[in-house]
């Protein structure tokens, strides 16, 4: 652990620099800092070209975020998750501020930063619960600072759970009264489909049971559930035809037909394509 004074007393730092074992560095979502910090005097603090994602809570005061060409007021409460690859700075207001903050990476980072922002995820926001993300950082704080011959492992189950806060929590949309009238319809949907995999189902034909606009209908599904209708149609009857595979006697045809797909080599480019092994194959091995 780190307790010290930086930029000439203007900081107050209280952090550790972590260094991951070889196997979490390859494997895992891994820490590389945390801490806090309390601004003495006014200060800018930048950064870029970092392998690294950051988040940080404003405990209190205030300041501003400039990143990815905008400038954004923080207050007590806010939020910031970010990529540190891009060139960053934020920077204390008359009311001075302090941090809570977290470096972290892993070789899977950057697709779920993608899938983050893909799902309405904001760079700055006010999280409804931030006493979640405080209690989150306080325990890796300890785990990091901790001589646990598995912390590795229990660094990476904490960070998850962190990313999971930030996938639950960071879409805000504006319009809250149409979006949850959205989310009424589209669930619908989605009950529809799992009762109706089995029949024949086009994206033509939801659109027309359900009276919705195809082009709406597919907008508002993949914002709502992340995932298109048919990526989702295909998802439910793959998992029936591993059920199928796992506990029944039924040929890869009848199995085909019995989860919607009349076409047996269609269905079995399909199964593979998700799998990444045949139908017989996955049998074989289960």
């Amino acid at each position: 652990m780190d307790s010290s004074l930086f930029s000439e007393n203007m900081v107050k730092s209280n952090r550790i620099i972590y260094t991951p074992s070889p196997f979490a560095r390859t494997n895992l979502i891994h820490l590389q800092e945390i801490g806090t910090l309390k601004a003495q005097k006014p200060h800018t603090s930048r950064r870029e070209n970092l392998s690294s994602f950051l988040l940080f809570l404003v405990l209190e005061g205030s300041g501003y975020l400039e990143y990815d060409g905008l400038r954004t007021a923080l207050k007590k409460g806010d939020c910031v998750f970010l990529d540190c690859k891009k060139p960053y700075s934020h920077h204390t207001a008359d009311n001075l501020w302090s941090l809570q903050w977290v470096h972290f990476y892993g070789p899977n980072m950057n697709g779920i930063y993608e899938k983050y922002i893909e799902r309405g995820g904001h760079t700055c926001f006010h999280p409804e619960h931030p006493k979640k993300f405080t209690d989150a950082l306080d325990e890796l704080f300890v785990i990091a600072d901790s001589s646990d011959y598995i912390r590795d492992m229990k660094i990476f189950e904490k960070l998850t759970s962190l990313l999971t806060l930030l996938m639950e929590e960071s879409w805000h949309p504006e319009n809250s009264g149409k979006i949850s009238a959205k989310k009424q319809d589209l669930q619908r949907v989605k009950e529809y489909i799992d009762r109706n995999f089995q029949q024949k189902l086009s994206l033509d034909a939801l659109a027309e049971t359900f009276f919705i606009n195809k082009f709406y209908l597919t907008r508002i599904f993949k914002e709502q559930f992340g995932i298109t209708v048919n990526s989702y149609l295909l998802q439910v009857r793959i998992t029936h035809a591993k059920q199928l595979l796992r506990f029944s006697d039924l040929s890869i045809e009848k199995i085909a037909q019995e989860c919607g797909m009349s076409d047996a080599n269609y269905f079995a480019r399909m199964f593979k394509k998700i799998e990444g092994i045949a139908p017989g194959e996955y049998r074989k091995r289960w």
